[in-house]
């Protein structure tokens, strides 16, 4: 009987681990409506926040709407199989994204030093929250399984501050490819 008990938690703590770093492979698993009842939805005005660049620059959401809308997502944690892969796939949009007014911001519980290596070594242009206490990721509510963890949620947020669009895909990058490529063919073949 204890060793059953044992091999359940070992079980246990295996997926939560897999799921609070995001390292696992590539798939569409997508989470059901009732793990996300907390969660911010379409509608709903987004939070505003207040983010320090690496060059120390402080600005906040609202600044950052006043130039177009915003994609806010939630990752992980940086240097991560599927986050690596997210952040790559904003970065390779960003251009596209910027030459129609949207911008991207990263949202995750790691320190400035970790995103600094993360934006250098993978070339990212935009940039990343500290949220080192979690306090944005529960005013989005995008926290995971009984607090452990990020997950994986980009919100698009209108120049009004307003989420017109929220992706949730915990391990995968697809459907947030596909929020983006929507978001550039509704915007037309002319940057704004």
């Amino acid at each position: 009987m204890r060793r059953g008990i044992i091999t359940a938690v070992l079980a246990i703590a295996a997926i939560t681990l897999i799921f609070a770093c995001g390292c696992a492979m590539d798939a569409n698993i997508d989470s059901t409506e009732e793990e996300a009842t907390d969660m911010l939805q379409v509608g709903d005005t987004a939070p505003d926040f207040e983010l320090t660049d690496l060059d120390g620059q402080t600005r906040r959401l609202t600044d950052l709407l006043a130039e177009g809308p915003v994609i806010v997502y939630f990752y992980p944690a940086d240097f991560t199989g599927v986050c690596t892969r997210q952040a790559c796939m904003f970065r390779d949009r960003s251009e596209d994204l910027n030459a129609r007014g949207v911008q991207v911001v990263g949202v995750s519980p790691q320190d400035m030093e970790s995103h600094g290596r993360f934006q250098r070594e993978h070339g990212l242009p935009f940039p990343l929250v500290a949220d080192t206490d979690k306090s944005l990721v529960r005013a989005y509510g995008v926290n995971g399984p009984m607090g452990i963890g990020v997950r994986r949620v980009s919100f698009l947020v209108g120049q009004d501050g307003v989420i017109q669009s929220v992706v949730r895909a915990d391990l995968s990058v697809g459907p947030h490819q596909a929020l983006v490529d929507r978001l550039l063919e509704q915007s037309g073949d002319e940057p704004n």
